[in-house]
């Protein structure tokens, strides 16, 4: 018996697919935001409580650290946030801000954040997707901008 399968349509080289932009509505973009800044709130105290309104339970975690590439689990980076002494127990100043926020879709987003954590300074890439109504974040790869003093 021959069967017999439907080839998907090639575009020629010089033709582009055409895109359809996500309508994304101002109520998406503040419900990005408030789980964005949800994000930085738990960077600040660390309050692991809310660690899962924050991040689902399967993100990844990749970043430099001391020269190495670390890939952490959410149990291991949940771990890491216990174990780290607060920027807020120590009264340290809070630096954060959005750099840059683009949809893929109403459920998927990609952003850009600056945040201070003691002496570090972290540039932090977060796919976020929207599930079961909240944003969380699925992928976060990291960087150490700056570092005024010993690692956290």
């Amino acid at each position: 018996m021959t069967m017999m399968t439907k080839e998907p349509a090639l575009l020629d080289r010089n033709q582009k697919a055409p895109l359809a932009a996500p309508v994304i509505g101002r109520s998406s973009l503040m419900e990005l935001t408030d789980a964005i800044q949800k994000y930085f709130d738990l960077m600040y105290d660390c309050d692991t409580s809310r660690f899962d309104q924050t991040f689902y339970p399967t993100v990844q975690l990749h970043g430099f650290r001391d020269g190495q590439m670390m890939a952490w689990p959410a149990q291991t980076y949940r771990d890491i946030l216990d174990k780290r002494q607060s920027p807020k127990s120590v009264n340290s100043a809070r630096k954060d801000e959005i750099l840059f926020i683009d949809f893929a879709s109403t459920t998927q987003a990609m952003t850009k954040v600056r945040l201070r954590v003691n002496t570090m300074v972290f540039v932090d890439y977060l796919t976020w997707h929207r599930i079961d109504g909240k944003w969380l974040i699925t992928s976060k790869g990291f960087h150490v901008e700056s570092q005024d003093g010993s690692p956290i």
